[in-house]
């Protein structure tokens, strides 16, 4: 759980990266912050599932999906998966399915919507690591995020 407040991040930091309020809130946890790590997707989570199978350590992990609306990246399954292996939150710009089942997770998740279809894995290749740009923020590996009911900040380290 974050002991920061988005408002505060923003009075303190002027430069901080506020994304567009594009995202809505599924997950268990409304507030959730730590170092990000990225992923690029399209309408295949197979990236995703080996990451949340991966220790999270207090990470978030940000999967820029293309912005897709065709399929849900993340599900109930990988949902636990992140929250059993420690992962703090997930920022998807794509879909969810399971919204009901994230709701039961101890995990921050945001995405664009929930989308009932699953994606298809093998359908594509995806990348790790590398810098992503989607809703008005550039996401580097290791920069810190902070989720709230106010929206989503990043900053190039923690506060």
């Amino acid at each position: 759980m974050s002991s920061y407040a988005t408002t505060d991040l923003c009075d303190a930091h002027p430069e901080v990266q506020v994304c567009d309020p594009v995202f809505q809130v599924f997950g268990g946890a409304v507030r959730f912050s730590g170092p990000l790590t990225t992923l690029k997707v399209f309408e295949d989570n197979t990236l995703i599932k080996q990451a949340v199978e991966q220790p999270g350590e207090g990470r978030v992990l940000v999967v820029d999906g293309g912005g897709s609306k065709r399929c849900g990246l993340v599900g109930g399954n990988l949902a636990a998966s992140a929250a059993t292996n420690g992962w703090a939150g997930i920022v998807v710009y794509g879909c969810i399915r399971d919204a009901d089942e994230l709701a039961e997770q101890p995990l921050g998740v945001r995405a664009l919507a929930a989308f009932p279809r699953k994606s298809e894995r093998g359908l594509h290749t995806g990348q790790v690591g590398l810098s992503v740009v989607f809703a008005g923020v550039t996401f580097h590996e290791g920069a810190w995020l902070c989720a709230d009911s106010d929206g989503i900040v990043v900053l190039p380290e923690a506060p």
